[in-house]
């Protein structure tokens, strides 16, 4: 499996260096991995902060609060993988660093893990796992996103 990740860094909160584009880069592939997607895929990542992610959470959620972290999958379904020529382009992802910096201090961890974490998260919603359908899908989630961290070193 190819990899391409297209980095936007739409925020001023901090400064986005080579390390974190890396680290997210190193969790969507292991979560991919992780879940045996095997043809090459591309994946957008924006990063932002707690106004824009509130403007596009009001927007597409009609949530009118900030959050963590947005996915927008490209496929309906992951049964439509097989349509796709490859690279599949799996969806976008947008994070708040924002919001990953303040959760991040309040758990006892860097930005860089929750980061992570974040992007773990959102990759599995790409692939169509949802946290918010049942409760038997998030511990499903919960436990999967556990396992990846624990893989990718956090």
């Amino acid at each position: 499996m190819i990899l391409t990740v297209d980095f936007k860094d739409e925020q001023e909160y901090l400064e986005v260096r080579a390390a974190m584009r890396s680290i997210v880069r190193k969790a969507i592939f292991n979560t991919l991995a992780y879940e045996g997607f095997e043809k090459d895929v591309e994946v957008s990542v924006t990063f932002t902060d707690n106004e824009q992610i509130k403007e596009l959470n009001a927007q597409y959620r009609n949530k009118n609060c900030a959050t963590d972290v947005l996915s927008f999958p490209m496929l309906n379904s992951y049964d439509e993988i097989d349509i796709y020529p490859e690279p599949v382009p799996l969806g976008d992802i947008v994070i708040s660093l924002e919001r990953a910096y303040l959760q991040g201090h309040h758990l006892y961890h860097s930005v860089y893990h929750e980061v992570a974490f974040l992007a773990v998260h959102s990759t599995l919603h790409l692939l169509g796992y949802d946290h918010e359908t049942s409760e038997e899908d998030e511990k499903e989630m919960i436990r999967k996103q556990k396992e990846i961290m624990e893989i990718i070193g956090f």
